[in-house]
């Protein structure tokens, strides 16, 4: 944060409160001391009540509104803004950084005042200024969880999660680790993102955390088998999956394999086990699926409320369902970011192309605080709040940059690809909303399933994958799931919708 004399940016300061005035302090007394100061030179300050206007803070005019924010941008020469207002209502929050971001050049932020801190070895809140995120422009403050009955819910237990390595898996994994579990076994098919896992903790935890790592596929019932039984998990969440949707689309029969037999694996083991709870990872791309990946992560949530309504042993089953998370393995941001370094043109699909988003800790913290008060067959939501365009967020990130998209950046149309919707939905039509004790989760009432009916399909679908034969596998999985449709159809619909 710290810079020599005379490398300091024009700077804008948009907020007038005590924040700023804090900021400003700060930087006044650090050249009062004529030490070692920070990269900014404050020379105006941008605020919304029009009384303030006219005034100083620390010598520093205050002289317009956000709407102003180009005027005085321009006039002022301003090499970077800081967004000074830590208590701003999201939808305010977001309008004021996309204006912020139009501007071209570096944008720093105050975090939400939540997550601001004072104590004894960080009283400075100039110190805690960051650069501005991609979750800063999603429109809503990140959620939080703090239930304390989910330490209660991990504390003693041995809590395994398939797909470990992975994304959520990872994520899953850290979470869990703070809440004093009795052993964390992770389960991967990848070795390397096992490793990262494993050597992360490590140095974290050294030998106050139970730690063990297996690489074993979820698609191998005997192996699986072998870890329920040397293991004994208490707790599984299960996040291992095939997930990429243009992959599975040319090869079905893997997340048929992965997907749905390795769910069915790895939750019939667990109620033959007498695991106390079963979490199943899912996806918004099973509501009203257009690709074989919804399409098997539809079945995956039948198969978990096939187990409920049998009623056999002791454990409850919960699966949780959210959109897209933001830095996961295949998310658009990476790869827009790489595409924006590298020089290349951003790449989206289509400009109508709508998405849910959230961030990897709220997905999980979702999944560990559902887990907690499930009672079983339930289908947890999280209201994402409202969706984005994808085409604004790649807007958005390279004026983060410093650059002015389709001038310094260019960005490209693509076509939809295979399988992919324009946007994607929270909810089936048969399925009711029911409220929580957080108001941010909700349940998904379920259809009841033909127990008898659905076992013979899934035999069939898991034969035809088995054997590789792709037509039938897929004309297998229309059967199983009765709302899975092309996606030109839905598409089609979506748009006319928009007409």
């Amino acid at each position: 944060m710290e810079c020599l004399e005379g490398k300091r940016s024009n700077t804008m300061i948009i907020g007038a409160g005590r924040a700023c005035r804090l900021v400003l302090s700060e930087i006044k007394k650090a050249d009062e001391e004529k030490r070692n100061t920070y990269p900014f030179l404050p020379v105006c300050i941008i605020d919304d009540d029009k009384k303030m206007i006219g005034n100083e803070i620390e010598g520093v005019p205050v002289l317009g509104t956000t709407e102003e924010i180009h005027r005085y941008v321009e006039k002022a020469k301003i090499e970077q803004i800081i967004f000074a207002i830590p208590s701003c209502l999201e939808d305010e929050r977001k309008r004021i950084l996309d204006l912020c971001s139009a501007e071209g050049v570096p944008i720093k932020v105050l975090p939400f005042i939540s997550d601001l801190i004072f104590d004894d070895n960080n009283n400075k809140i100039i110190d805690q200024i960051r650069d501005i995120r991609v979750e800063d422009l999603l429109g809503r403050e990140p959620i939080k969880f703090n239930n304390p009955e989910v330490k209660n819910f991990i504390r003693g237990k041995v809590c395994m999660v398939t797909g470990g390595g992975g994304s959520i898996g990872s994520e899953l994994v850290r979470q869990i680790s703070k809440y004093e579990p009795k052993k964390v076994i992770i389960v991967d098919i990848y070795e390397n993102n096992a490793y990262d896992i494993q050597q992360e903790l490590n140095m974290e935890y050294g030998d106050s955390l139970n730690l063990v790592t297996l690489i074993a596929s979820v698609r191998d019932y005997y192996r699986m088998n072998q870890i329920y039984e040397k293991y004994k998990p208490q707790i599984v969440f299960h996040a291992a999956a095939h997930k990429h949707v243009p992959l599975m689309e040319v090869s079905p029969m893997e997340a048929i394999k992965n997907n749905v037999i390795g769910t069915f694996n790895t939750a019939t083991l667990a109620q033959f086990h007498n695991v106390e709870k079963f979490v199943m990872i899912s996806t918004d791309k099973a509501v009203n699926p257009t690709n074989v990946m919804g399409a098997s992560k539809r079945c995956c949530e039948m198969i978990v409320q096939y187990l409920v309504q049998q009623h056999e042993g002791k454990t409850e089953f919960v699966t949780t369902r959210f959109g897209n998370v933001l830095g996961s393995n295949g998310s658009v941001i990476p790869l827009f970011k790489r595409q924006i370094e590298q020089g290349k043109p951003i790449t989206v699909t289509h400009p109508d192309i709508i998405r849910y988003f959230m961030t990897i800790p709220e997905a999980v913290s979702l999944v560990i605080e559902a887990a907690t008060f499930a009672r079983g067959g339930e289908i947890f939501v999280l209201d994402m709040g409202k969706p984005v365009r994808i085409v604004a967020l790649a807007e958005n990130l390279i004026r983060m940059y410093g650059k002015i998209p389709y001038k310094d950046v260019e960005i490209k149309f693509t076509g939809l690809r295979p399988g992919e919707k324009i946007k994607e939905e929270l909810l089936m039509n048969e399925e009711g909303l029911q409220k929580t004790k957080n108001k941010l989760i909700f349940i998904g009432k379920q259809i009841e399933i033909d127990e008898k009916y659905f076992a013979e399909r899934l035999r069939t679908l898991r034969n035809a994958a088995q054997e590789n034969k792709e037509d039938l596998a897929v004309a297998a999985l229309h059967d199983m799931v009765p709302t899975f449709i092309t996606p030109e159809e839905f598409n089609k619909n979506v748009m006319t919708e928009k007409m």
